[in-house]
């Protein structure tokens, strides 16, 4: 049986508690929430951490989900979702919230793991694994969301692009901690997710987030911004931009949908591997763009979209 090496565990009771810690106990200490990405490489000894500092105490105050309007009344935006890092899995699957505003969260969290795995595991934990198969880094990606670190000094904000600095590298420092997820919320716009996978809740094989604003009425609409976040297809999530130039301007159309789809299966670099050849995966992320982008369009447009019209199988 694999076991992780002995380690030094202390519960922390508040944040400014944990980011002590950090910073007392230095380089070896990490800090665990669900305990679903560590645990695992612990076991594996992939990571050998000599004390863990477990934010699992502190849900009540990093677990939450709020939309925070603003001032502003330029028609376009519409303020901000706040997301807590220690939010569950379950909790993001079942906000009625992100449901409304941001479909891709449902989507998404309707293939990730498994009943277990959603109760315990977070929205902070998934992105600081940065794993380049992970989906709420591409669901993230998507959105254009930033993160907000803190650390004993003060708060950062960086972007998905920022956060993300290679595989299982993110920007958050020791003696930091990610605290919250922010997602700007755009009038006229919706998102979906896809992901092809070998068996229910795994990681994926490839997986595609899709985001779509639209302006303008049902017969005469243009695409104001677009946005795609591929998975499992290079050393990080990847986040397009070409996509979005191409597609500013242009009507929500298959010729729109198809160029999306080709400059996604050119723009990433997979690799052969036991879950598909690289071919096959270039494939895989330009269908699964071009079927996000349909459904985020069907949905921004007010459309019905038919059950199972995001399920591979």
């Amino acid at each position: 049986m694999q076991v992780p090496a002995p380690i030094e565990y202390e519960r922390a009771t508040s944040i400014d508690h944990a980011l002590g810690l950090l910073e007392r106990l230095g380089e070896e200490s990490r800090v665990i929430a669900g305990g679903h990405s560590l645990l695992p490489m612990m076991k594996l000894r992939l990571a050998n951490p000599e004390y863990l500092v477990d934010l699992g105490d502190l849900h009540d105050e990093l677990g939450y989900i709020t939309h925070e309007r603003t001032g502003r009344n330029d028609g376009q935006s519409a303020g901000v979702v706040r997301i807590g890092a220690l939010t569950r899995h379950r909790e993001l699957l079942e906000s009625e919230l992100l449901a409304e505003l941001f479909p891709i969260f449902r989507d998404a969290e309707s293939v990730i793991a498994d009943p277990p795995v959603r109760n315990r595991g977070t929205l902070g934990g998934a992105l600081c694994q940065a794993d380049p198969s992970e989906d709420l880094s591409s669901v993230c990606t998507t959105l254009g969301a930033s993160c907000v670190i803190r650390s004993r000094r003060g708060e950062r904000v960086v972007s998905m692009e920022e956060f993300h600095r290679g595989p299982y590298e993110t920007a958050v420092g020791q003696a930091e901690i990610l605290t919250e997820v922010r997602i700007p919320v755009r009038r006229g716009g919706s998102s979906a997710y896809a992901k092809v996978d070998r068996r229910a809740g795994d990681w994926a094989v490839v997986a595609a987030g899709a985001a779509i604003w639209l302006t303008g009425a049902d017969d005469g609409s243009t695409i104001s911004d677009a946005r795609v976040g591929l998975a499992a297809v290079g050393p990080n999530t990847t986040g397009i931009p070409e996509i979005s130039e191409a597609l500013r301007g242009r009507r929500p159309d298959e010729d729109a949908i198809d160029l999306a789809a080709e400059i996604a299966a050119r723009s990433c670099s997979p690799v052969t591997d036991a879950r598909g050849s690289a071919d096959y995966k270039r494939h895989l992320a330009g269908e699964l763009t071009r079927r996000t982008l349909r459904v985020a369009a069907a949905r921004a447009a007010g459309r019905a979209v038919p059950d199972g019209v995001l399920r591979w199988r």
